[in-house]
C-alpha cells in the first residue's frame, strides 16, 4: 500500500503541468531543444501567471517550504496573499532581480565533519522554481542516458542498474572511481554561464538573473557575509540542475571515446521497444582492434563511475578523466578518494552500496551489498528512534514514535532491496537492533497483535516471525526484507513527449477545459492557497459534487470550507470540498423558506442528507431533517 501512494503521489507531481494548462508549452520547449534551436526570449514564459501559479504549486509540496531563510519567512507566510498580488510580486522580482542572502547551515556528517547547506529566502525559491520549470525541457534534451541524478524519472535505482549491466552483460570488471574535491562548491560560475549557451539558452536576461543568484552573499551561522566567487549553494532550488549543466559536457565527452566513437562504416543501429539502442556486434568488432581505450560511464549527480575491460585502460581513463576535469571545468579530483578498483577482487561503493563481481560456473555476475558506512548509519538512526519509543513524553508521542520507526525500516527496504545480498546486510543490522529492543523495552515486546488499522503491514510484514508487538502497535522488523532486481529506464519515458507521458501515467480524465477557466478565474479577495487548492479538488473529485456524486458545469461549481473563516478555518486543503452551488447554498441556508427551496432543488436522498447534515455541523448550524 505504502508504495502505491508513492506511485500515486508521483503521477500527481507529473500531472502538475496539465493542471495549469503548461504541457504544451513545455512540450514545444524539448522538441525545439532536440533540434538545436537557439531559445533568446525565454522570460515572457517564467514570467506568465500559469508558470508562476506552477511554482507556488511546486513549493508547497516541498518540506523545505517549511524552513525559513535569512528573512524568517515560510511558505506558510505566503500562503494568505492574494493570488493577483502573489503574481505581481514575482513579476516585479523578476523584472528587477535582487536576491536576498542564503542562510548558511552546517549539517553534520556520520563521520563528523559538516556539510555546508545554503538556504534561500521563500520568495527566491520560488524564483528559482519559476525558472527551473522552464530551463529544464530545455536541457534534458540534451542529458545523456547515463546521467540518473536530479532528473525526472530517473532514480539511484537506474544507476545499480546500469552498473549490474556493465559487470553481466559487458563484462567490464575494472572501474575507475573518482571523486570531484567539494563539486558544488567549486563551480566556475563563468563557465557554467557559457555551458548554458551553448545549450542554447541564450536569453541574456535570465542569465544575468542566474549569475545574481550564484552571486548572491551568504549567511554564516556567525553572522559573517561572504560574497561567492563560485559554486552552486547546495539547497538552492536551481542547483541540481544547475550541476548536471556543468558535468553534461563530461558525459558526452566519455561517450564519444568508445560508446558514441564515430566510424567510416555506417553500422546498422536496432532500436528496441523501450528506446535502446543496440550499435551491433559489427560496431563493437570494429573498435576492438583498434588503440581506443573502452570506457562506459554511470553517473548519479556528482559521483560516477568509469567501467573499463583491462586495466591499462583503466589507468589511461583515470589520468584522462582527471586532466579533462582540470582543464574544462576547472575541478580537482581528490587523489585520496579516487582510485581503481578490480571487481573481480573487491568492492566499490557507490550510492550507499558496495558492488563487485561474483563468479558463478564459468561466468561472473553482480554481487552487492549495504556499504559498510550505510550498515552504521542505519543502524544508528534506527537506535536513535528506538530511545525515542522508550522515552515518549505522552502516550500520543509513543504512537508517533513507533510509526517513525516503522517507516524507516521501510524506507531502509525499499532503498536497498536492489542489493543482491541485503537480506545478509538487514539480518546483521537486526542481530543489533533486536537485542537494543529487548533492553530498552523489557517485558513489553509480544509475539502476537491485532494488525487493525495497519492492513499495509500485515500485507507486507504478516508472514514474518520476526514481528513484535508493543501494545496495539506493530513494530516492522528490520531483518524481514525481500529482494528486488533494479530496473532500467525506458528511454520512451519522458514528460515532455505525449508517448512518454503515456509510458508513466493516464491523463486527468476529466475536463480540462474547465480546469483550465477554474485556474484562470479571478477573485480579489481569495488567497493563492485557496485558488491551488480549489483546482487540486476539482481533479480530486474527478469534477464532480462531493454529495451528489454528479459531473458538474463550471458555473455549478463552488468550494465551500468546512470549517468557516470566521470560524478560525483555513485555506488547507483538508478544510476545503467541491459542492454544487445549491448544495452549497443548502448547506449555508438558515431560514425555513430557504432550507425548503433548495432541499427541493436538490432533491438528497438520506445518505446525500447526512452529508449535508455534517458539514452544516461543521459549519455552526443545526441539522436539517427530512
Amino acid at each position: 500500500m505504502l508504495i502505491s501512494k508513492r506511485r500515486k503521489a508521483k503521477k500527481a507531481r507529473l500531472r502538475h503541468a496539465e493542471y495549469y494548462d503548461l504541457t504544451a508549452t513545455f512540450d514545444d520547449l524539448y522538441e525545439r531543444s532536440r533540434n538545436r534551436q537557439e531559445f533568446t526570449k525565454l522570460m515572457p514564459i517564467i514570467s506568465c501567471e500559469e508558470n508562476i501559479l506552477l511554482a507556488y504549486r511546486n513549493i508547497k509540496r516541498n518540506k523545505g517550504s517549511s524552513t525559513p531563510g535569512v528573512d524568517e519567512q515560510t511558505i506558510r507566510d505566503l500562503e494568505r496573499i492574494p493570488r493577483e498580488q502573489f503574481v505581481d510580486t514575482v513579476r516585479r522580482k523578476l523584472e528587477w532581480y535582487r536576491p536576498k542572502p542564503v542562510r548558511r547551515v552546517e549539517i553534520p556528517k556520520p563521520d563528523g565533519r559538516t556539510r555546508p547547506l545554503g538556504i534561500p529566502a521563500i520568495w527566491d525559491r520560488i524564483v528559482q522554481q519559476c525558472l527551473l520549470q522552464v530551463l529544464e525541457p530545455i536541457c534534458e534534451a540534451h542529458f545523456h542516458e547515463r546521467n540518473n541524478g536530479f532528473r525526472p524519472n530517473r532514480s539511484c535505482e537506474h544507476a545499480i542498474a546500469q552498473c549490474y549491466n556493465m559487470i553481466q552483460q559487458r563484462h567490464l570488471y575494472y572501474v575507475v572511481d573518482l571523486d570531484i574535491k567539494g563539486f558544488f562548491d567549486n563551480v566556475n560560475h563563468t563557465k557554467l554561464i557559457q555551458q548554458m549557451w551553448n545549450l542554447g539558452i541564450r536569453d541574456k536576461k535570465l542569465l544575468c538573473i542566474i549569475r545574481a543568484m550564484l552571486k548572491a552573499p551568504v549567511c554564516m551561522p556567525d553572522r559573517s557575509t561572504v560574497i561567492p566567487s563560485k559554486g552552486t549553494p547546495q539547497g538552492g532550488i536551481l542547483s541540481p540542475l544547475l550541476s548536471n549543466i556543468v558535468l553534461n559536457e563530461l558525459d558526452w565527452w566519455i561517450a564519444s571515446q568508445w560508446e558514441d566513437m564515430p566510424t567510416h562504416y555506417p553500422y546498422k543501429m536496432r532500436v528496441h521497444k523501450n528506446g535502446s539502442v543496440n550499435r551491433g556486434a559489427k560496431f563493437k568488432c570494429a573498435l576492438r582492434p583498434s588503440n581506443l581505450k573502452e570506457m562506459w560511464m554511470v553517473r548519479y549527480a556528482d559521483d560516477f563511475k568509469i567501467f573499463c575491460r583491462t586495466h591499462a585502460d583503466a589507468v589511461k581513463a583515470y589520468h584522462a578523466a582527471a586532466m579533462w576535469l582540470k582543464d574544462r571545468l576547472r575541478l580537482d579530483i581528490s587523489p585520496e578518494k579516487s582510485k581503481i578498483v578490480n571487481l573481480q577482487k573487491g568492492y566499490s561503493d557507490f550510492l550507499g552500496f558496495k558492488i563487485r563481481a561474483h563468479r558463478k560456473g564459468d561466468s561472473w555476475v553482480a554481487y552487492s551489498h549495504m556499504s559498510d558506512k550505510a550498515i552504521r548509519k542505519e543502524s544508528e538512526a534506527l537506535k536513535k528512534q528506538i530511545w525515542y519509543i522508550q522515552h515518549p513524553t505522552d502516550r500520543n508521542a509513543e504512537g508517533t514514535a513507533i510509526n517513525l520507526y516503522n517507516a524507516m525500516v521501510m524506507g531502509i527496504h525499499n532503498y536497498y532491496r536492489i542489493a543482491t545480498n541485503v537480506n545478509l546486510d538487514c539480518a546483521e543490522i537486526a542481530v543489533r537492533i533486536n537485542l537494543v529492543l529487548h533492553n530498552r523495552l523489557k517485558g513489553r515486546l509480544k509475539k502476537n497483535g491485532n494488525w487493525q488499522g495497519y492492513g499495509y503491514l500485515k500485507k507486507r510484514y504478516g508472514d514474518s516471525q520476526q514481528v513484535r508487538f508493543l501494545g496495539d502497535k506493530p513494530i516492522c522488523p528490520i531483518g524481514s526484507v525481500t529482494t528486488k532486481a533494479p530496473m532500467w529506464k525506458k528511454r520512451t519515458v519522458c514528460n515532455y513527449t505525449a508517448e512518454g507521458r503515456k509510458a508513466i501515467h493516464q491523463s486527468l480524465g476529466i475536463n480540462t477545459s474547465i480546469l483550465h477557466r477554474l485556474m484562470r478565474s479571478s477573485s480579489q479577495d481569495r488567497s493563492i492557497e485557496f485558488m491551488d487548492n480549489r483546482i487540486s479538488l476539482y481533479a480530486a473529485q474527478n469534477g464532480k459534487c462531493a454529495v451528489l456524486k454528479r459531473v458538474l458545469e463550471y458555473d455549478g461549481i463552488h468550494c465551500h470550507h468546512k470549517v468557516p473563516l470566521a470560524k478560525g478555518g483555513t485555506d488547507a486543503y483538508a478544510n476545503l470540498i467541491i459542492l454544487h452551488a445549491d448544495v452549497h447554498r443548502l448547506v449555508h441556508a438558515e431560514s425555513v423558506d430557504a432550507i425548503c427551496k433548495y432541499r427541493e432543488i436538490v432533491k438528497p436522498t438520506s445518505a446525500m442528507m447526512n452529508k449535508i447534515n455534517k458539514l452544516r455541523s461543521l459549519a455552526g448550524l443545526s441539522a436539517i431533517t427530512l
